[in-house]
């Protein structure tokens, strides 16, 4: 017996050891196959850069890792999302690489903002200005996409294909009449006129105060959008909107030629046949294709830095301090304790010499805006602090960037938004319906006032709208100490309205319209050097954590990013905000939930 145990542990032993063995040399080779996929790509002549647009647009994209293959093993599978930032540095090596004699666009389907899309044409037409050529094919256009492919030499389309170009629509959705039937009641405090976020529990359509800000701010964007494609195809804006008008997507592609938007008709498999000919190139030569990622690996044309100067560039995405996220298909969020912490490095570090605070955040809790504020205001007593605003810096995104010595946005940004709300709910009614009653014996009058299965009494009701009050009060003075500005002036332009990048500029909370190069250029100006290194902040998880997180979280995000996209995404995250609105902070700077241009 006592030999048949020591086989049985040999045999187990041996098991384990030969299974950490096979481990050890699986992860050897997925490294070793990491390394060769690293490797510095090198661009042949005569080649373009393929800018395939499809999926989701995101601030940065996810740090590449050997063990991205291993996505498969989630059970949801693995998000469809391009960063900004490698489409951004792709079109600048490949402006850069004389190799590559220009961009072949092959538009399918995006899912982004306005001010995204618009750093992006941007980049493309600076591309231009080398000479170098684009030419933009889609089976069919969407309204953002032709917007960018408008910049192309050359646009073509599939002569069964349709181009989408319809105007702009805010669209609002409100839960009203869903709360009374689930028996939530809500108590509303807030301050300002314009400030909307809390309609979709108040009212069944919007305030008129609300119409006319999404009117106005739409109008701006429509009127960026429609100036700048008239320009590049040389069409007047009474012709973009005849055709919006009449239905573009009705229209054959005979009289998308007539009208002037499209150049050519052409099927999708006898693209490279053109380039070839566009090019100049003999039948028997192929364009060398170089896609976005592969562009990842092509080094810059510029001498490395020895001076150790170093321009920090943090990127702050998403909703502060928890609640549903606010950009499409992202499950991204600012955590203000983090933010702080790695705002003070920055801070004490001296080869930091200048920072750029990425924002594209539509707010969230007050409180933690109020604290990011504090560790940037610090931040800015020892260096410049110049702050770039993507498709958001609204409410609680705008608290935190009023502080900067310069604010940059693009002409779409949506910021602004300055204003405070608080909602608490009731669902006393909820657990009756379920046969749930609460009773409770207290020893002062405000024991229980956390309760959220009772209606709040008159003194909590005067109590928490005076708390509103305050923090309203808070945030003009911190924007109006940002800015220059007197309270007075700040209240005049704030009220919770949102504006465009553009607008805001008119009323002073913004300094410059341009994208993040812009603010990098202003950051290296103010800290007064001519070499840096630039470095992104903070550092994005690869490897085994990356993979690790993608399996395991939480399934009701994986099924919103992987079932859900678009419109029913949004709603999802509407309908999540409702059941937590328990969990919310009580003072939210947010901009209006659930506005969606289109």
């Amino acid at each position: 017996m006592k030999d048949f145990f020591k086989y049985v542990l040999a045999t187990v032993v041996g098991i384990i050891v030969a299974g950490v063995l096979i481990m050890f040399l699986g992860v050897l080779t997925i490294f070793g196959l990491a390394s060769s996929s690293d490797k510095d790509v090198t661009i042949k002549d005569n080649s373009v850069l393929k800018l395939e647009l499809n999926g989701t647009i995101v601030e940065r994209a996810p740090e590449s890792s050997p063990f991205d293959f291993m996505s498969s093993l989630n059970p949801m599978g693995a998000s469809e999302s391009m960063g900004l930032d490698d489409i951004l540095s792709s079109i600048k090596k490949a402006k850069d690489n004389d190799n590559i004699k220009g961009i072949y666009i092959l538009a399918e389907s995006i899912d982004a903002q306005p001010a995204t899309v618009e750093a992006i044409r941007d980049a493309l037409v600076d591309f231009k200005e080398s000479g170098k050529f684009i030419i933009s094919y889609a089976d069919n256009y969407e309204q953002l996409l032709y917007y960018l492919a408008s910049t192309a030499d050359k646009v073509l389309i599939n002569p069964k294909g349709a181009l989408d170009w319809h105007g702009l629509a805010g669209t609002a959705m409100f839960y009203k009449e869903l709360m009374d039937k689930l028996g939530i009641e809500v108590e509303i405090f807030k301050v300002g006129t314009f400030k909307s976020a809390v309609e979709p529990y108040m009212l069944t359509s919007m305030s008129d105060a609300n119409r006319e800000q999404v009117a106005a701010y739409i109008g701006s964007i429509w009127q960026k959008f429609s100036d700048e494609v008239a320009a590049s195809r040389n069409l007047t804006k009474e012709a973009l909107n005849q055709i919006a008008e009449e239905g573009a997507m009705f229209k054959s592609g005979q009289e998308l030629i007539a009208a002037g938007f499209v150049d050519e008709l052409i099927y999708k498999n006898d693209m490279r046949a053109y380039l070839n000919r566009y090019m100049g190139l003999e039948e028997d030569k192929n364009v060398s294709a170089y896609t976005v990622e592969d562009m990842r690996g092509v080094k810059r044309n510029t001498p490395k830095d020895k001076s150790g100067n170093i321009i920090a560039v943090y990127y702050a995405v998403g909703d502060i301090d928890g609640g549903a996220s606010y950009l499409p298909s992202s499950d991204e969020g600012i955590n203000s304790e983090k933010v702080i912490k790695d705002l003070r490095k920055l801070k004490d570090d001296d080869d930091v010499k200048a920072v750029v605070f990425r924002v594209n955040s539509p707010g969230g809790s007050a409180y933690g805006s109020e604290q990011i504020w504090y560790a940037l205001s610090q931040l800015k007593e020892k260096k410049p602090l110049i702050v770039s605003m993507g498709d958001y810096a609204a409410s609680g995104g705008y608290y935190i960037s009023c502080n900067a010595d310069t604010i940059v946005a693009e002409p779409t940004t949506l910021t602004g938004s300055i204003g405070i709300f608080g909602i608490v709910p009731n669902f006393q009614n909820v657990v009756k319906k379920i046969g749930v009653s609460m009773d409770v014996e207290k020893t002062n009058s405000l024991a229980d006032m956390s309760n959220m299965y009772r209606p709040m009494t008159e003194t909590e009701k005067r109590l928490m709208q005076n708390y509103v009050e305050k923090g309203y009060d808070l945030f003009t003075t911190r924007c109006a100490e940002g800015r220059g500005m007197t309270q007075a002036q700040i209240d005049a332009v704030g009220q919770g309205r949102v504006w465009t990048g553009a607008m805001a500029l008119e009323r002073g909370l913004v300094d410059v319209l341009g994208g993040l190069d812009d603010a990098i250029d202003i950051a290296v100006k103010k800290a007064g050097i001519e070499t840096y290194t630039l470095k992104n902040y903070p550092e994005q998880e690869g490897g085994f954590l990356s993979m690790l997180q993608s399996v395991t979280s939480d399934n009701s995000i994986r099924i919103q990013e992987q079932l859900l996209k678009g419109d029913a995404a949004r709603i999802f995250n509407d309908v999540y905000s409702i059941s937590q609105l328990d969990k919310q902070d009580r003072l939210q700077a947010r901009m209006p939930y659930n506005i969606v241009i289109k």
